[in-house]
């Protein structure tokens, strides 16, 4: 079964109080089994117009990926997050086919 992943690009307007979100994040995270692959990092973009931040989380599969986001706790999440910070976010099934 593929697993599940969220893309996430996100600018903060105000550090202080995004740290909040970050600090409650993991236990909701933790309940779906995510896991970070990517959280913050070095990076260039090369085509688009970029965020300043990047994170990508792994899941199990999309369906738990999807829970995770619709949970109340994760609402309560985007709650503190979204004063603080802009944001876009993909929810997406990966692939485990053939490779070229």
């Amino acid at each position: 079964m593929a697993k599940g992943y969220w893309i996430a690009r996100i600018d903060v307007s105000n550090m202080d109080g995004y740290k909040e979100y970050v600090a409650q994040n993991g236990a909701v995270f933790a309940k779906y089994g995510a896991k970070f692959l990517v959280r913050g990092g070095r990076f260039e973009a090369p085509e688009g117009s970029p965020r300043s931040r990047n994170v990508v989380l792994e899941f199990k599969d999309y369906d738990t990926a999807l829970a995770c986001y619709h949970s109340p706790e994760y609402a309560r999440l985007v709650a503190i997050r979204s004063p603080h910070a802009e944001s876009d976010l993909v929810i997406i099934e990966g692939y485990d086919g053939a490779q070229p």
